[in-house]
């Protein structure tokens, strides 16, 4: 197919065309000539140089070829007929190494000399090569054409073990084909996901589960220390963490950069790849670029699709009719992996103002996710159904306003375009009786129907009878338009209740135990007709709060109603030890108590002392036997339970107030102190931090507290309603006072009224944002005895919970709860 070597046309071309060479025969520059011939045949006499002794072929199908789906002839996009009938010159296997811009002509390896008018650079990527020992033995290849796939081919056809050092498109599916050829494949991936950059961590998990089944082995979180060799050729890998994997081939699929040596060389504008504006020229006038090669406003792309809309604004500019140009591209990503449907588009990585809307089908390992920001799809990642991949791809790309089918988005096209359309009630309607609602539950649409039927008319209420939406939950939005359905304004709904086990809420219950003086939880459930025999998770630790904080004194704690934590008071840690802080008060501490604390460190093997946020040492490592001597020792100096595990007082941190800055206006560490000791052991919905700043610099950070005091030279500002956290909310002023006395007298009635109202597991944040901060004003301020009567029910219920649990677990009580696991053994009996 080698032409001659020449500055004029080659024979037989017609003359008086601009000479237009392309550097690349792959899928960019034959696309681009493509759309060149589309627009104006008659403009450019063409040559191609190969660096491949081959047509063009469809690149991104090697993968199918590798499998043995497909053979080479089935991937060839330009056969030799569409060189000869457009009258281009192909100088395949003979790359260009060089370009003469001052004279406008390439040289090729062979030396072939070609004179351009116009030239285009299309290059494509290089593979990248992780630059370990033994990096270049025989046996390690890429992955980015047919040569590298016959190495493939070659090594499978020996046999033996094949290490993908890579777990993203291209590794998988090298990894796939050599699976299917019969070789032993490890698949080594630096990150934690495969796939990270198409994939959020559920596909990921997803797609990991479904290759091992298929016998590969995924080691995710592996990094490559070395390729071992032997004789010259690959004979394993060695991880970093001293793990040897043997290989008898090892595939590198760790990435690509756009090839720009020869753009490099000749003087052209480059950064990660070859610049050029958005009709695809370069910084030389007479030099187009296209595809991998090339960097757009900054961004470099590794994909096919964006090569088909640089060819098009390619074209219009090379033909003299340059239109809007290239503005970029969104990407999509299938995985050509027979048998496993994946799909992935746009930006799935969150962030503000991002709505997730996600349907999981755990019985057909079908997981969907779209991402919507100002109701426009922005991202979508699909497994195990991608059926409705392109149509989510289209509402990605032309932006469009999904609000009017929002609540069918998730279901596809059929759902959201079709009888349903912007009537969520109507698409469920059109469904048979047999069609699946609840894939985790094998629930029907019949079934439902049946349950609602035969009095079900809330969503808990379907939930506990026929388990529809009562496992992932991404069916209830069918569920809920069921019952708007068949019940139309019958169906109930209202304040969420407590749990499945009720049709009561939060509020309801806290109500009926002080009106109906219920007094044990069996009663509760019995009184107030509770769906299952002994509760759930959810509504027992919550009943246990309510009965303590309604009759102290006379309710006796439920110990098995509490969380882990709670029961053996102390913080359970990932690897089954536990963590045990004991309380400072303010903050303040002193040697004898710290050379008690590293003894104690010492003595039950703490395998890390860590000071916490909360002025607080916290000790590490302790097991759940030794956890009543541990307590006993630090009661002996005076010591007792911090309470850092519990929905309770936590902490009352103080900067030094007065005392010692020279900035303080008041004693805020004594106050500090003396509120710790008012506070501590009182049981809350949830944790309670407080904290007094001696000033209105803020150095306790008592204005991201639930209650905080900043001391002014007034007096004190009284903060309730903050928090740090994953959602930082700062405190509001409740009030001003002038004396400690009334510091301490608002804060014990704040905390009593927190204790009464709020439902368990509900922080003073979002409390005070349902009911308001007017309302807790009211409940304080609004009459004259309101501060005192509250207050007087703090400290009543106080007298019966500070009793430090600590040393009551020294004493022996609950001693069962700290004995270790038994051992089971098998019986052995003796022989006749």
């Amino acid at each position: 197919m080698n032409a001659h070597s020449s500055n004029e046309p080659a024979d037989g071309l017609p003359t008086g065309r601009e000479r237009l060479v392309v550097i690349g025969n792959g899928m960019a520059g034959c696309r681009a000539v493509e759309e060149i011939l589309a627009r104006d045949p008659a403009r450019f006499n063409v040559t191609i140089f190969g660096s491949e002794p081959r047509v063009n072929y469809n690149r991104i199908m090697l993968s199918p070829v590798l499998a043995g789906e497909k053979s080479f002839d089935d991937i060839v996009i330009n056969d030799a007929a569409w060189y000869a009938d457009n009258g281009i010159e192909l100088i395949s296997g003979d790359p260009v190494v060089d370009i003469d811009r001052a004279d406008r002509r390439v040289v090729s390896r062979s030396g072939k000399v070609v004179a351009y008018d116009r030239l285009l650079i299309a290059t494509g990527s290089d593979p990248f090569i992780i630059p370990v020992p033994g990096h270049d033995l025989a046996g390690v290849v890429t992955f980015r054409d047919l040569d590298d796939v016959d190495k493939m081919l070659a090594a499978a056809d020996r046999g033996g073990s094949a290490v993908v050092i890579g777990g993203g498109l291209l590794g998988l599916e090298a990894a796939h084909g050599l699976a299917l050829r019969g070789m032993q494949v490890t698949v080594i991936h630096l990150m934690p996901t495969l796939m990270e950059r198409q994939l959020d961590e559920a596909a990921g998990w997803l797609l990991r589960d479904e290759l091992e089944r298929r016998g590969q082995t995924i080691i995710t979180g592996g990094d490559t220390a070395e390729i071992v060799g032997k004789q010259g050729h690959v004979a394993g890998v060695r991880l970093k963490d001293g793990r040897e994997l043997p290989a008898d081939i090892v595939v590198m699929a760790v990435g690509i950069r756009p090839s720009t040596t020869l753009a490099r060389g000749a003087g052209l504008e480059v950064g990660r790849g070859v610049l050029v504006d958005d009709h695809m020229v370069t910084s030389d006038p007479a030099i187009m670029a296209v595809g991998e090669c090339v960097e757009h406003r900054g961004q470099c792309y590794g994909l096919v699709a964006p090569l088909w809309d640089m060819a098009r604004s390619l074209a219009d500019a090379a033909v003299g009719r340059p239109g809007e140009g290239y503005q970029g591209s969104v990407t999509s990503t299938k995985l050509k992996v027979s048998g496993i449907d994946l799909f992935s588009a746009g930006d799935f990585s969150g962030g503000e103002g991002c709505e997730d809307i996600v349907l999981r089908d755990a019985a057909r390992g079908i997981y969907k996710r779209v991402v919507v920001r100002d109701n426009c799809v922005i991202g979508a990642v699909l497994y195990g159904d991608t059926a409705d991949g392109s149509w989510y791809f289209d509402l990605l790309k032309k932006a469009e306003d999904i609000s009017p089918i929002r609540d069918t988005l998730i279901l596809g096209q059929a759902f959201a375009m079709g009888g349903g359309n912007t009537d969520p009630c109507a698409a469920v309607a059109a469904l048979s009786d047999d069609a699946e609602i609840c894939g985790c539950n094998g629930v029907s649409k019949g079934q439902v129907v049946s349950c609602i039927d035969s009095g079900a008319h809330s969503l808990d209420a379907v939930r506990s009878q026929c388990k529809a939406s009562a496992s992932c939950g991404s069916c209830t939005s069918l569920v809920e338009n069921l019952l708007r359905l068949r019940l139309g304004a019958d169906m109930e709904s209202g304040p969420k209740t407590m749990c499945k086990c009720t049709s009561f809420t939060h509020a309801d219950v806290r109500r009926l135990i002080v009106e109906r003086k219920l007094k044990v939880i069996p009663q509760v459930m019995q009184e107030l007709g509770w769906k299952t025999p002994d509760g759930c998770a959810s509504c027992r630790p919550a009943l246990n709060y309510y009965l303590l904080c309604a009759w102290p004194g006379e309710y006796e704690d439920d110990q098995k109603s509490r969380f882990v934590n709670e029961r053996l008071h102390a913080n359970i840690q990932k690897d089954g030890t536990y963590s045990v802080v004991p309380r400072m008060w303010g903050g303040v501490t002193t040697p004898d108590e710290l050379r008690a604390i590293a003894d104690a460190a010492d003595k039950f093997g703490a395998r890390m002392v860590k000071v916490t946020g909360g002025q607080r040492i916290d000790l590490f490592g302790i097991r759940k036997e030794d956890l009543p001597a541990i307590w006993g020792d630090l009661n002996a100096a005076g010591m007792v339970s911090g309470h850092a595990y519990g929905k309770s007082l936590r902490t009352v941190k103080t900067c030094v107030g007065s005392e010692w800055c020279r900035f303080g206006t008041q004693d805020s560490t004594g106050l500090g102190i003396t509120i710790e000791k008012m506070t501590w052991g009182s049981w809350m919905p949830h944790k309670f931090k407080i904290a007094v700043s001696g000033c209105p610099r803020n150095c306790a950070e008592a204005t991201i507290k639930d209650f905080g005091v900043i001391c002014v030279d007034s007096g004190y500002e009284l903060h309730v309603g903050g928090n740090g956290g994953i959602h930082v909310r700062a405190t509001e002023l409740l009030c001003k006072v002038e004396t400690e006395h009334e510091a301490l007298a608002v804060c014990a009635a704040f905390i009593q009224l927190y204790r009464e109202e709020a439902w368990y597991l509900e922080r003073t944040a979002p409390w005070i944002e349902r009911v308001g901060l007017d309302y807790v004003k009211q409940a304080l301020f609004g009459t004259p005895d309101a501060i005192g009567a509250l207050a007087a029910r703090f400290h009543h219920s106080q007298l019966y919970s500070q009793k430090d649990p600590w040393a009551e677990r020294a004493a022996g009580k609950f001693a069962e709860l700290h004995q270790p696991l038994a051992q089971f053994r098998p019986l052995v009996t003796e022989k006749a």
